[in-house]
């Protein structure tokens, strides 16, 4: 028999502080929909699945530093960065963009087309970089 995963085998997962005001923010500035969430016995988000309007999937917890030799991950705000980026793709990058940046995300690259397409990226509140991708801007 062939294993099949229950969710897709690549998923993001996102630490942060504040995971619950982390969550509401995901939802709104990506569209997403909650598929799953625990909250841990002192209230921390413990994981949270999220499906984003593009119909990609993110993980979302709380950070947890006292448990650093199990879980091996902490936010970007203690790290003082990322490490990664997160590509995603949308059918109309300034749309992501703009409403990302309303809820408060900093636009590190404004949409620009590029030779593959328009791009552009920012930073979340919780420290998270995205790359957004998407059709270049129709020709006015």
């Amino acid at each position: 028999m062939t294993y099949v995963p229950p969710d897709p085998p690549v998923v993001p997962y996102l630490v942060v502080d504040r995971g619950h005001e982390a969550l509401a923010w995901y939802l709104r500035a990506f569209g997403a929909t909650e598929k799953v969430s625990y909250d841990m016995d002192d209230g921390r988000l413990g994981h949270a699945m999220l499906e984003l309007a593009n119909g990609g999937m993110i993980y979302l917890a709380d950070e947890f530093p006292e448990m650093q030799a199990v879980v091996a991950t902490d936010a970007p705000g203690r790290l003082g960065g990322t490490t990664v980026t997160i590509a995603l793709a949308v059918d109309d990058v300034d749309a992501w963009i703009g409403r990302a940046a309303n809820e408060g995300a900093t636009v590190i690259r404004p949409p620009a087309d590029e030779f593959y397409g328009r791009h552009g990226k920012l930073r979340d509140p919780y420290g998270h970089v995205w790359s957004i991708t998407g059709p270049k801007a129709e020709a006015g």
